[in-house]
């Protein structure tokens, strides 16, 4: 049988393609770290040579796509308890977890001046629909239901409550007008310091359970080198610097 041989084009070509298989991460991300992840992936291909590939959701949400087989190599989710029971499971790579991000809570309006500086708004319940995510999928809105509660105000609002699959479409109900209020992540109505539009509360952290974002390797990324330096790049000063740009903690 006479050898096969492959041009030096055709090699080249395969171990490319090799190259950048294994440099590509497949990531689940929050809806509500859309805009600071896709900062963070601009900078994490230019300084690592890998790149992320992002999906967006509710955590929720993706807990189901994850038990169910998606593809996804590392986890950013909205909660603490996701990865943890995840971990729990089996399903992720042992000692991976940590805390990414602690996310804030904002009651917005895209209309100047609606909504004031310490909630009032909500008491005063002139509103025709308040917007949240929904609190079995996402963790944002679990917190704002929290808030309603603790401020008394649950039973008189419920009502008016239109709820979004995730915190991205409960954001969209505001901006589009369809709801004159809700319950945001502060990161995207905030950028550098101050707000990108619109009028907020930023809500205290003492009226919900504390949003505490954990990142995780899931078991599909456990060989893949890209996975592993997204977590490290996420601990670093420059993904730092961007996270609490969006005003997160960490």
């Amino acid at each position: 049988m006479r050898p096969i041989r492959f041009s030096p084009w055709l090699l080249s070509t395969f171990l490319i393609a090799g190259a950048a298989q294994a440099d590509e991460v497949q990531v689940a991300v929050a809806a509500n770290f859309t805009a600071p992840i896709q900062a963070i992936a601009a900078d994490f291909e230019k300084d690592t040579g890998h790149k992320l590939v992002a999906a967006y959701g509710a955590t929720g949400q993706f807990y189901t796509q994850i038990k169910n087989g998606a593809p996804f190599e590392v986890f950013l989710a909205a909660d603490d308890t996701t990865p943890a029971k995840l971990e729990n499971e089996g399903d992720t790579v042992k000692g991976s977890r940590f805390t990414y991000a602690i996310g804030t809570l904002a009651l917005w309006s895209a209309k100047d001046g609606y909504v004031d500086d310490q909630g009032q708004v909500l008491k005063n319940n002139g509103f025709q629909h308040l917007s949240i995510a929904n609190p079995k999928a996402a963790p944002y809105g679990l917190a704002a239901t929290q808030v309603l509660e603790k401020l008394g105000l649950a039973a008189q609002v419920k009502g008016k409550i239109v709820e979004g699959q995730n915190i991205t479409q409960a954001y969209q109900f505001v901006s589009t007008g369809n709801a004159e209020l809700g319950f945001v992540a502060l990161s995207q109505v905030y950028k550098d310091g101050k707000p990108t539009g619109g009028s907020a509360w930023i809500v205290p952290a003492e009226l919900h359970d504390p949003i505490k974002q954990d990142a995780v390797i899931l078991g599909k990324g456990r060989d893949n080198p890209a996975a592993k330096a997204l977590m490290d790049y996420l601990k670093g000063p420059k993904a730092a610097a961007i996270i609490q740009a969006y005003g997160y903690q960490r």
